[in-house]
């Protein structure tokens, strides 16, 4: 009986003490201007040698004719990219695109990427955008959508461009140009 008496006046104390609401009273949003910025750079997705970018993290359990591919269907890779002002490493590093991708076309090669391009120089480092796109990169120019930013690209939308520089389909090594538009508060 005292067990039950200790209980129903714990219960007593803590439904007599007031909720904090884990909310604020709603006020309508009022967005600032849009800003359009655009980008040039290049992506440097590197899966040979002893230091590569992109590196196999999940595969299938089957053997198929593309067995003999560096991305046969199916494989997912995780990815932390450089980004150059140039095509060459040697022109500057501007940052990195980190994420994941997967191989998902079975007849064509196409990927699903998942990036975020995060700027670690200039103007807008500290600052990312996210694109979540399929990428046919057997076409030598493709488009791929912009899902997000923070910092300077807060709620970004917008597209990349992106054309194939360099391809090497035996080694699976690639360098993309890409050109983003991003439409940003």
């Amino acid at each position: 009986m005292e067990g039950r008496l200790v209980l129903a006046l714990i219960l007593g104390v803590c439904t007599a003490i007031p909720c904090h609401a884990y909310y604020s009273q709603s006020n309508p949003y009022v967005p600032p201007a849009e800003k359009v910025t655009q980008l040039h750079f290049f992506l440097h997705d590197t899966l040979s040698g002893k230091d590569p970018t992109a590196v196999l993290v999940a595969r299938p359990n089957f053997t198929t004719a593309f067995d003999n591919t560096p991305i046969p269907f199916g494989s997912v890779f995780a990815t932390d990219d450089l980004l150059t002002v140039g095509p060459n490493l040697t022109s500057g590093v501007i940052g990195n695109a980190q994420g994941l991708w997967a191989s998902t076309g079975q007849d064509v090669l196409s990927l699903v990427v998942y990036w975020d391009f995060g700027f670690t120089q200039g103007k807008f480092n500290g600052s990312s955008f996210s694109m979540f796109s399929r990428d046919p990169i057997t076409q030598t120019e493709r488009e791929a959508a912009v899902v997000g930013g923070r910092g300077e690209f807060r709620l970004a939308k917008g597209f990349a461009q992106l054309k194939s520089y360099f391809a090497d389909f035996t080694t699976g090594d690639a360098i993309v140009e890409c050109n983003v538009t991003l439409v940003h508060y």
